[in-house]
């Protein structure tokens, strides 16, 4: 199964991004938020196997055409982001979704950079079921207060980037505002162990087995929250 690049609405404007359907045709929704490399193969990827598993899956292109595989240069980029033009984009996301989500129901999963966003955008929206890979907050500090639903983290026990502390840290925010979190550390994995490309490896590394158990637990968070 695979998706396609299409235009939406983003406060006033448009936005790009990449989706991804159900054979069926429709499903609730999921918005998928890239890592620091862009909108590479991968995340498109990610979108499609939730399609597969009957989710109408969007992912903004928040970089605006722009990848790499190059730490350096997605660095660069990453602090290029205009934070308020991502929440747009991530808005118009969540609301293009809202339309078409067969439950009325949106979840959030993203990445690095994208987890990190995932929570920032669960914060403005009411999304329904936030996921957080790695994630670390890009310079921005969301209210956590203003959750609607529960967090689900996923972090590696050897991670130079999201660090155990930090993830440690962040659920006990959530939680002592008041919001749902279960955060899950997995033993001996590193940074971006969801992700099978070759460029991970200046990072961190993929883990089969960890991928395996944290993308069965997203899953099964989803079915629980999303249906």
């Amino acid at each position: 199964m695979s998706g396609e690049m299409i235009s939406f609405p983003s406060n006033g404007g448009t936005a790009e991004g990449y989706l991804a359907k159900p054979a069926s045709g429709g499903g609730p929704g999921v918005i998928v938020i890239q890592e620091w490399w862009g909108m590479v193969h991968w995340i498109k990827t990610i979108a499609d196997r939730l399609a597969t598993e009957g989710y109408v899956a969007l992912a903004p292109d928040l970089y605006h055409g722009k990848t790499t595989n190059e730490p350096d240069e997605a660095t660069k980029l990453m602090m290029g982001m205009k934070m308020d033009a991502a929440a747009k984009d991530m808005s118009g996301a969540y609301h293009y979704l809202k339309e078409h989500s067969s439950t009325g129901k949106v979840g959030s999963i993203g990445f690095c950079l994208g987890g990190g966003l995932s929570l920032f955008v669960a914060t403005l929206k009411p999304i329904d079921a936030c996921v957080v890979f790695y994630g670390i907050l890009p310079g921005v500090q969301p209210d956590l207060s203003k959750l609607a639903g529960p967090v689900l983290g996923h972090y590696a026990e050897e991670d130079a980037f999201a660090k155990p502390a930090a993830a440690h840290a962040l659920e006990k925010q959530i939680t002592d505002a008041g919001k749902h979190a279960q955060f899950y550390m997995y033993e001996g994995a590193k940074h971006a162990f969801m992700n099978p490309s070759p460029e991970t490896v200046k990072v961190g590394g993929f883990d089969g087995e960890a991928a395996a158990t944290a993308w069965a637990r997203t899953l099964a968070f989803y079915k629980q929250n999303l249906h």
